[in-house]
């Protein structure tokens, strides 16, 4: 059987700040639309609270209107703000009870080709069973597989899972099967909080039980870590190193509730060396399939971008016993930008320009024999 994780990176819409030229031009939009939402939230709105509101409304373009170029704010019932005819911005709710309403993203459609050539992808993987990262959410999914997948004439997918995790902007992680690989029971991970009461997973540590058709079973973590294009990186490492230590307590309690086939699989966001990653990967016996003699990396050690050692931040972590059944793997990176001088790898015909990507990440892959 054939185990693979893919970044798709969205389906079939993407947040506009997520999807600019670089992401330096969306940081500040999203950092800015975190804090908001964070003070949005309090139960008391101090005069502090108030101005900090005020100068973010505006940096986000809501000084006029209740949509800016990225953003909507939607008063349903109550008022948060309100905007007199002499201009400027006032705050006139006193708290989160006293309106209801959201502050969301503004979502832009995906490129046609390059949905075109993330569904090449999946398609070519040919994987029976696909972790799948930063999808906007079940019916999604299953859309993308019926009528994109379905259109290129790829063999549709039997099983389609997703549930939503903490992650506002669409971006959640789920699990696509083939016919003979049912998806059995499914835990998420999405409560699970440090001892100051802070949720641990950015998304989540999506749980899947798969029945094999040998009789065997595969438990599959899908994972994707806290990334460091937001927040500060001291920040964003330490939230990483909290995930990573409480995967490691998940990974140890199958262990000893006698599971010996499972993978800790997705986006990482972090390198093989770094310290956030070290429970995972030095503080267990799970290993790396990019390290096993069968393993394939097509002369590249990364997965994302450029694929150069930073780069690398997909994974496949894999039980000594899984491991064992390792027969063949490798990086799928024919649906990203290769770069023009030279092209670094070959791509599918249809990706002649940066934006038909079908991703920035590559998939990764490893056949079992299970």
């Amino acid at each position: 059987m054939r185990l693979a994780s893919y970044n798709v990176e969205n389906l079939f819409n993407r947040a506009k700040a997520m999807n600019l030229e670089g992401w330096a031009e969306g940081r500040p939009v999203l950092e800015r639309f975190a804090r908001l939402n964070q003070l949005l939230g309090e139960p008391i709105y101090t005069d502090q609270d108030k101005a900090q509101m005020v100068k973010l409304l505006t940096e986000l373009g809501l000084s006029k209107s209740d949509q800016g170029p990225f953003v909507i704010l939607r008063q349903n019932r109550g008022s948060l703000v309100k905007r007199p005819k002499a201009g400027g911005l006032e705050i006139v709710a006193n708290g989160r009870t006293e309106w209801v309403g959201s502050l969301e993203l503004i979502d832009a459609p995906v490129d046609l080709e390059a949905m075109r050539n993330t569904a090449r992808v999946m398609i070519d993987l040919q994987a029976d069973v696909l972790a799948v990262v930063e999808a906007e959410s079940r019916p999604a999914l299953r859309d993308f597989n019926t009528e994109i997948i379905g259109a290129l004439g790829g063999p549709l997918f039997r099983h389609v899972m997703l549930i939503d995790g903490n992650d506002t902007r669409g971006i959640d992680v789920g699990l696509m099967t083939a016919e003979g690989y049912p998806i059995g029971q499914l835990r998420s991970h999405v409560d699970d909080t440090a001892a100051n009461g802070e949720l641990i997973f950015s998304r989540d540590c999506a749980q899947f039980q798969i029945p094999l058709p040998s009789g065997k079973q595969l438990i599959v973590l899908v994972n994707h870590l806290k990334s460091k294009g937001f927040g500060s990186l001291a920040a964003s490492a330490k939230k990483r190193l909290a995930q990573a230590e409480r995967i490691k307590l998940i990974y140890q309690a199958l262990v000893a509730q006698g599971e010996i086939y499972i993978a800790v699989v997705g986006d990482f966001n972090d390198t093989p060396d770094s310290a956030p990653l070290e429970p995972l990967l030095k503080g267990t016996d799970l290993k790396d399939a990019f390290v096993h003699p069968a393993f394939d990396d097509g002369g590249y050690p990364g997965t994302f971008d450029t694929c150069k050692a930073a780069n690398k931040i997909d994974y496949l972590l894999l039980s000594p016993a899984l491991f064992a059944t390792v027969t063949a793997g490798g990086v799928w990176r024919k649906g990203m930008w290769p770069g023009s001088k030279p092209k670094r790898w070959e791509v599918y015909p249809q990706l002649d320009k940066k934006e038909n990507a079908g991703s920035d990440h590559a998939a990764v892959w490893v056949d079992l024999d299970l």
